[in-house]
């Protein structure tokens, strides 16, 4: 990803993916013009993944402990998981677009980072069913990032391309998982790029009427 790198104070809206992994791709916003990452450090990291609700807050607190006390690895372990997240996008995109070659240039880089993650798990069971498991134990300042990989490989199991989306709100291009009853789900979020985009249009259409010979630029975006 090239684009700047912003503080951002992470909400409940910001989790509309569908899926933890969709959120992860999701942390950087504007990937139709100019890309912001809002991962600015690994504490934002925390924050975000605190927000989710997939892991302990035990798990977490060691994290900030360890991010503490070694910021260096805590900064290379952000830029790891910046790398997953970027390869998780090609991915999907790859794969929504139909095209084979990209799809298996990022499947290789998700596969990269799969496998450092089982290298770090154990086999443990799940209600009946054995799964790879990690932890802080044992993955350390990367265990956000092999849990999100092994979340990973699940979703492209299962991932409904036919109800996977992107984005069409400007200065948006989050990735989305369409899970309403009609499968028409358009935007992100209707309270945010959706009511931006209903706002625009019923801006040009009021200035057409008043000047229909004028050109006039839209209202600013989110």
């Amino acid at each position: 990803m090239t684009g700047t790198i912003q503080a951002h104070t992470f909400r409940p809206r910001d989790l509309v993916g569908g899926h933890i992994v969709i959120d992860l791709v999701n942390t950087v916003t504007a990937r139709d013009a100019e890309p912001v990452d809002w991962l600015d450090g690994y504490p934002r990291l925390l924050e975000w993944a605190a927000l989710t609700g997939h892991f302990a807050p035990a798990a977490l607190g060691d994290l900030r402990r360890l991010a503490e006390t070694e910021p260096g690895r805590a900064a290379s372990a952000l830029e790891r998981i910046r790398g997953l997240r970027e390869a998780l996008y090609d991915l999907i995109t790859a794969l929504l677009g139909q095209d084979v070659a990209a799809a298996e240039g990022a499947a290789g880089q998700v596969e990269s980072h799969w496998k450092q993650a089982v290298a770090s798990a154990r086999l443990a069971v799940r209600g009946t069913t054995p799964q790879p498991q990690v932890g802080v134990g044992t993955s350390g300042l990367e265990y956000l990032r092999h849990e999100l990989a092994l979340q990973a490989f699940d979703l492209f199991r299962t991932l409904p391309l036919d109800r996977t989306r992107l984005c069409p709100g400007l200065r948006c291009g989050w990735v989305f998982i369409d899970s309403s009853r009609g499968g028409r789900r358009r935007w992100c979020d209707m309270a945010t790029c959706g009511n931006v985009a209903k706002g625009r249009t019923h801006y040009q259409r009021k200035r057409q009427t008043a000047s229909p010979q004028g050109h006039h630029q839209p209202p600013g975006d989110r």
